[in-house]
């Protein structure tokens, strides 16, 4: 249960704003602030300059308002610490790694050997059950944790800060897919805290495409926007995560109904992954690839409401599915039945509609965060009151009675 900041709204009223003024004084939306002082979420650093200056406040004062009401730290937080306090394993894992980042035998064998099980995981990403990938990812992350206080080279601890900072990604990716946000914002500010340390701009830049995308999953496409702007600034030019990041910005505004400004990142998305020269494996998450080029336009092309991403959806699925096994499925592959059902409705195809999406449902694919898009066809359907509803609700219920590790 978040915990609110009641200091925050005091401030903020004591200046003279509701929260519909503060969020236009501030350029954010007025749900946003609802969710900084209910305790939902943080501001983002760039957020907070003109947080601090519309309440008249430095930026050391900002971080005291920011401290929910059931939380009296040891010592004031700052930056990206300035979080809710521990209330899981995972979160209480991250926030130690990122207190021992500062205080810092690790020889190059062992650093070779956790860059090399980190790529290991990021390739296991896309089939394996996300409770499973993320026990790995939790032995892993306490190891480096544990090779913190080891002697070691400045040029080992900044790989050690490297790898460290992949594996908190990888494990907030895992903890968004789970539905379990107070553990994914912690391993995510963890990240962002050691790729800093490090001066590695693309872990950074990861964290706010991935930040992007759980907004973008709670339907605050507005922030999804912003933080996916934010991540194509920090983001090595050609890289993957700028072509993702971009992916991002085309899908939020795809929801925002930006029919003009979609298609350029359609647009710009293809020309920058056909240009991109891989240097890991293709089914690596943090790779960008034309098979994913492909997933993402499907996506946003459905979202946008265009026909063409039937044959994007389709061609997704003949590439990537293995036979007739939904069981075997890449998650690419359920989200494309999604993306191709959704088209379908709009075309009044029902009957092959029903029958993407419950394949997509009962291939067990869809994480918990993706729930919400199989839904949307649930919903289609039942609002055109026809029969195939029944089934594809009791589907869809069966689905959401899975267990998480499923």
């Amino acid at each position: 249960m978040t915990s609110r900041r009641r200091r925050f709204a005091e401030r903020r009223k004591a200046c003279g704003y509701n929260q519909e003024e503060f969020a236009e004084a501030v350029g954010a939306d007025r749900s946003t602030v609802q969710r900084w002082e209910s305790g939902k979420n943080d501001p983002q650093p760039w957020q907070r300059p003109k947080i601090a200056k519309a309440l008249k406040v430095t930026a050391g004062e900002l971080d005291t308002l920011l401290i929910p009401d059931a939380y009296v730290p040891l010592q004031p937080p700052s930056g990206w610490l300035s979080v809710p306090p521990p209330s899981s394993d995972d979160e209480f894992d991250a926030f130690e790694l990122a207190r021992r980042v500062a205080a810092s035998g690790v020889g190059n064998e062992t650093l070779s050997r956790l860059e090399n099980s980190f790529d290991e995981l990021a390739m296991k990403y896309p089939a394996t059950p996300p409770q499973e990938l993320l026990e790995r990812v939790r032995k892993h992350s306490a190891y480096v944790a544990h090779l913190m206080d080891a002697r070691m080279t400045l040029a080992e601890q900044r790989r050690l800060y490297v790898v460290g900072g992949w594996f908190q990604l990888l494990g907030a990716t895992l903890h968004i897919d789970l539905n379990q946000e107070h553990a994914a914002t912690a391993r995510l500010q963890t990240a962002a805290t050691l790729a800093q340390h490090a001066g590695h701009r693309e872990i950074e830049a990861w964290c706010y495409e991935t930040d992007a995308w759980r907004v973008l999953t709670d339907g605050e496409y507005g922030r999804a926007l912003e933080l996916s702007k934010v991540a194509q600034e920090l983001a090595p030019a050609g890289s993957s995560v700028a072509i993702q990041a971009t992916a991002q910005e085309g899908r939020a505004r795809a929801r925002l109904g930006e029919a003009t400004e979609t298609y350029d990142a359609i647009e710009r998305v293809q020309q920058m992954s056909g240009a991109l020269v891989p240097s890991k494996g293709t089914e690596h998450h943090y790779q960008y690839d034309p098979g994913k080029s492909l997933a993402y336009t499907a996506t946003t092309l459905a979202w946008v409401g265009d026909p063409a991403a039937e044959t994007f959806a389709r061609e997704v699925i003949k590439r990537l599915s293995p036979a007739d096994d939904i069981q075997k499925w890449p998650r690419r592959v359920a989200s494309a039945n999604i993306d191709l059902a959704l088209t379908l409705i709009r075309g009044d195809r029902i009957d092959e509609a029903c029958n993407a999406a419950q394949r997509a449902i009962l291939s067990g694919r869809i994480v918990p965060s993706n729930h919400w898009r199989a839904l949307e066809v649930v919903n289609a359907v039942e609002a055109r009151q026809l029969p195939e509803a029944t089934d594809l609700r009791e589907a869809y219920q069966g689905l959401k009675a899975l267990p998480k590790g499923e």
